[in-house]
C-alpha cells in the first residue's frame, strides 16, 4: 500500500500562491488515481482535483483555472499549484489515492468514499 505525506501548506495574503506537495512511498503514484481534498472547519471533505495514472485531470468548478494538479516525473511525487487564493480557501488540504482505480471513468472519482490512502494533511490559511 501506499503512504502519503502532504507539504507545503502554510499562511498566505489573499490573491497569493502556495504549491502542495505530496509524497508517496511504499508504492508508485502510476497505480493509482490520485486527488486533492480539502476540509474547512464546520464543512464536508471536499474535492478538488483527481488525476488519472496517465495524466488525465478533472477539476472542481470552484478551483477549475485557479488550481493545477499534476505529477513528478518519478511518479512519487503529486502536486497542487493553487493561484489567486481566497479566504475561502482556508482549510486543511489532503492528497488521496484511489486503490484500484486507474483510470478516470465512470466511478465517482470526485468523491471522498472512494478513495482509499489519505495523507495526514496540510494547514493552508489564507488572510486579507
Amino acid at each position: 500500500q501506499v503512504q502519503l505525506v502532504e507539504s507545503g501548506g502554510g499562511s498566505v495574503q489573499d490573491g497569493g500562491s502556495l504549491t502542495l506537495s505530496c509524497l508517496a512511498s511504499g508504492d508508485t503514484l502510476s497505480r493509482y488515481v490520485m486527488g486533492w481534498f480539502r476540509q474547512a472547519p464546520g464543512k464536508e471533505r471536499e474535492w478538488l482535483p483527481s488525476i488519472s495514472a496517465i495524466g488525465n485531470t478533472a477539476y472542481a468548478d470552484s478551483v477549475k483555472g485557479r488550481f493545477t494538479i499534476s505529477k513528478g516525473s518519478a511518479n512519487d511525487n503529486l502536486y497542487l499549484q493553487m493561484n489567486s487564493l481566497t479566504l475561502e480557501d482556508t482549510a486543511i488540504y489532503y492528497c488521496a489515492a484511489a486503490a484500484g482505480y486507474r483510470y478516470l471513468g465512470s466511478w465517482k472519482w470526485y468523491t471522498a468514499d472512494e478513495y482509499t490512502y489519505w495523507g495526514q494533511g496540510t494547514q493552508v490559511t489564507v488572510s486579507s
